[in-house]
């Protein structure tokens, strides 16, 4: 049997089939492809990491419960992925504390240099910050399309909108965004062209 990895150019559709079939390398594979994006949005949308690791694993288990009953052509592996995770962190967000907001956790530090990388850690807080104060949906959208780059599609069928009003709550997202960021501009080393 064919080892299996995230190169293989086999489609997500077909590795859940394979892993239906008792294949433990196609959920690997399928594991590795997802994990990280999933970890990522759960991280933008909750700030926590414990809580986005959660996210992620109960998300990756829903996948392996259905696996011998998908039908292939009802939805993009992907998108049922990140529809279940967008709706376990909307779950989470709900079941929270208003004061839970306040304690995200930074984003890991990768920096190149020392002053360029406390430059891109305030700029990262800065926007984790923000994103936090969005209302949920348009934070969702704001993820998914800009921090995730899943096309505008993608983000109405995960979120079970229309194109037009994903359209609609990023324009607001943004706007609110942007009024948030605008008085730390000169902080967050951005000038006024920019």
């Amino acid at each position: 049997m064919m080892a299996f990895d995230t190169d293989t150019g086999q489609s997500d559709a077909a590795l859940l089939d394979a892993f239906a079939q008792g294949s433990q390398a196609a959920a690997r594979s399928l594991t590795m492809r997802h994990t990280g994006p999933l970890l990522s949005l759960a991280r933008r949308m909750l700030g926590n990491e414990a809580e986005a690791e959660d996210v992620a694993q109960e998300t990756m288990l829903r996948l392996w419960k259905i696996a011998p009953d998908w039908r292939e052509g009802d939805a993009k592996v992907s998108t049922w992925l990140y529809r279940v995770a967008s709706n376990l962190c909307t779950d989470r967000l709900r079941k929270r504390r208003p004061s839970d907001a306040d304690a995200l956790d930074t984003l890991p530090d990768t920096r190149p240099g020392a002053e360029a990388g406390l430059q891109s850690q305030a700029r990262a807080t800065a926007l984790e910050a923000a994103l936090a104060e969005l209302p949920e949906r348009q934070r969702l959208a704001v993820t998914l399309r800009f921090l995730q780059d899943r096309p505008n599609p993608e983000v109405a069928e995960i979120m079970d909108l229309s194109v037009d009003a994903v359209e609609s709550l990023l324009s607001r997202g943004k706007r609110a965004l942007k009024d948030q960021l605008a008085s730390r501009k000169d902080a967050l080393g951005f000038s006024e062209d920019g």
